[in-house]
């Protein structure tokens, strides 16, 4: 069954410039590209522990994706204790996280990562197993500070119908007053169209709900991203949530083209799934510094939707030095053709173009008015368009 057709924009959004209203209002100069690293919940859910998010940690240096741009280890809920402590503060879970938070973040920062945690703009968690921060707002930064943490998820559950830009400007207010750059994850599910609002005080926002491991669930949060497209750059993305690559629920077709679109649209680049055991597929697609490339463009233009024939669809986007990145991606049940014009993705129809192939390493020379390739069912072809 074909996917419905998302709106396509006008393309004259993959022309703008690298100012957004993102970068324009945020003032801790973090997530000038994209975040990258990794986070628990996909694969362990309420199941974390200090060796485990140490061996995570291990692991991210050891495999050789930490020098490729995947700096944060990111706890996601269920790392603290169920109240505060006497004095008010958050603590951690002493039964799983034994050594306490400093600790973690030192251990993180002697292999050169960072740490991040996770909290709520509610009186409790999504798993209403942790204290969350509505109320606690300037306590909770300060405490996130003193232990040197880099990150915070901040989430939306048991919020008392606060109004989320009240809710989520007092924290950023506090992060900003805590003495420590700590980049700002706000999760707030595209309710409320954040992409309008949160550019002033979030390096990211939520487009979506929560990813599943499923190929319709992926394409799904993909498509929702699409139309807040002129809202992100540099300082603040649009996150349709965490990366389902390596978790078992798709092929690996589709876990490629998950990633290929991810990164095409400058969405963050959060794993999510145990990368101390991931089989060498998997490690295959998360290390394509090609890819990951089109990710971290300095310009910091998000890719679009900018053609589609039912399940056949053309994503394009600018990045620096006139390129276009270009992704032909068939979400059909069988393999199809399709054609990238030049009039859709921003090229002159007299422009000649080398075509790299990210995946193949293949390129294909003096192309010109457009291009055209056979895709398998539910995978891609990623490339980048360098004019002659």
């Amino acid at each position: 069954m074909a996917r419905a057709a998302a709106p396509l924009l006008p393309f004259f959004f993959l022309l703008l410039s690298s100012t957004s209203p993102a970068a324009n209002g945020q003032k801790n100069r973090l997530g000038l590209t994209p975040q990258m690293g990794w986070n628990s919940w996909n694969h362990f859910g309420c199941k974390i522990d200090e060796a485990t998010i140490q061996k995570i940690a291990d692991a991210m240096v050891d495999t050789g994706l930490a020098k490729l741009g995947y700096e944060y280890i990111n706890l996601d809920d269920c790392w603290a204790a169920y109240n505060r402590d006497s004095q008010g503060n958050l603590v951690a879970n002493a039964s799983t996280f034994p050594s306490g938070m400093r600790a973690l973040a030192d251990y993180m920062h002697k292999k050169g990562l960072k740490l991040g945690v996770y909290g709520d703009a509610g009186l409790r968690t999504c798993s209403k197993l942790m204290p969350g921060s509505l109320g606690y707002e300037d306590q909770d930064a300060r405490t996130f500070a003193a232990w040197g943490i880099d990150y915070l998820k901040y989430d939306n559950c048991n919020n008392q119908n606060i109004s989320p830009l009240t809710r989520y400007n007092r924290m950023s207010e506090a992060l900003m007053n805590s003495g420590r750059d700590i980049f700002f994850s706000l999760c707030e599910w595209g309710v409320d169209e954040p992409a309008t609002w949160a550019g002033s005080m979030a390096n990211s926002w939520r487009t979506t709900e929560d990813i599943k491991n499923t190929w319709e669930s992926m394409t799904d949060n993909i498509d929702k991203s699409n139309k807040w497209a002129p809202y992100a750059g540099p300082g603040g993305w649009n996150d349709p949530d965490m990366l389902e690559v390596g978790n078992g629920g798709m092929t690996t077709e589709e876990y490629r083209s998950h990633f290929s679109i991810w990164a095409l649209v400058k969405a963050p680049l959060v794993l999510g799934c145990d990368i101390s055991s991931m089989t060498p597929e998997t490690k295959e697609i998360l290390s394509n510094q090609k890819v990951i490339a089109v990710n971290q463009d300095k310009l910091g233009v998000q890719g679009l939707k900018v053609q589609q024939d039912e399940d056949l669809e053309v994503w394009a986007g600018r990045l620096s030095g006139d390129r276009v990145a270009l992704v032909l991606w068939n979400s059909g049940p069988t393999e199809a053709s399709i054609t990238a014009s030049w009039s859709n993705i921003g090229l002159s129809p007299s422009a000649v173009v080398d075509a790299h192939d990210l995946w193949t390493d293949e390129v294909t020379s003096s192309v010109q008015g457009n291009l055209k390739k056979t895709v398998a069912s539910h995978a891609c072809k990623m490339y980048v368009l360098t004019p002659k």
